[in-house]
């Protein structure tokens, strides 16, 4: 069995910043999945294609979230923030909502983790505000 590969999954960019971060991220030897509008609905195991998870549906209603995401998988520590400098060496700009898999949200719906980075950076910005 070979080694799990480093994958990123990406979602809701532009197609020239997918191109830009697809080449940064090809050099590093990462695999990108770039995820139609509706995967939100899929939990994250699906969508990075790990054995043992089947295609759902989501029973959430609507999902509102506007904005880019990316999450990265069997990238962490020393690794993610050499891959983080790589983009911004890269010009990419800075990517607001990411995450790192972890055993507990392979299981979560990509909806159920966008809603919750969008609740963390909210936490955050207001915590910065308050120690300004």
């Amino acid at each position: 069995m070979r080694k799990q590969e480093e994958s990123v999954l990406l979602y809701q960019f532009s197609e020239e910043a997918v191109s830009a971060i697809q080449e940064v991220l090809r050099k590093l030897g990462i695999h990108v999945s770039v995820l139609e509008p509706e995967a939100w609905r899929q939990r994250i195991g699906f969508l990075l294609s790990l054995k043992g998870f089947r295609q759902g549906t989501s029973e959430e209603e609507d999902f509102d979230f506007p904005h880019e995401a990316a999450v990265f998988h069997k990238i962490k520590g020393k690794r993610l923030d050499q891959v983080l400098q790589a983009l911004k060496d890269a010009g990419i700009a800075h990517i607001r909502f990411k995450a790192v898999t972890t055993p507990f949200n392979l299981h979560w719906t990509l909806g159920r983790l966008c809603r919750t980075m969008h609740k963390e950076h909210a936490y955050m910005m207001e915590r910065d505000k308050k120690q300004e």
